[in-house]
């Protein structure tokens, strides 16, 4: 039972991941959550413990995620839509979402973890 439910979180995270890709990102702002999961869908195979490593496609939407987010407000909205992820999707590996930046070679200023206080990212 437990595992049918994780998959049908998995299936509706995808489904979610789909629609928004369909509408492509907005470069240099971010000012949905909508917007930050277009950029890192490409992450979700990894994030689910599917994938040895993130993807290079994965990778290209932590990098323009990143320069997208370049103000404080972004940045905000980011790590909010980030910590709400990390923790709230089933099948979703909090360590292995934490680690997507670091493998990226990608320097954000704040952890992705449901602890984060993201009213303190500038």
């Amino acid at each position: 039972m437990a595992a049918r439910r994780a998959y049908a979180a998995a299936t509706l995270a995808l489904l979610a991941a789909a629609l928004v890709l369909s509408a492509a990102p907005v470069e240099g702002a971010v000012s949905s959550c909508g917007q930050v999961i277009g950029y890192i869908a490409p992450c979700l195979t990894y994030a689910m413990g599917n994938a040895p490593k993130p993807s290079g496609n994965c990778c290209s939407g932590v990098q323009s995620l990143n320069s997208a987010a370049a103000s404080a407000a972004d940045r905000q909205t980011t790590c909010n839509c980030l910590k709400q992820r990390a923790g709230g999707v089933g099948g979703l590996r909090p360590d292995l979402i934490a680690g997507i930046p670091g493998k990226c070679n990608v320097k954000i200023p704040y952890a992705i973890s449901p602890n984060t206080d993201c009213s303190k990212v500038h």
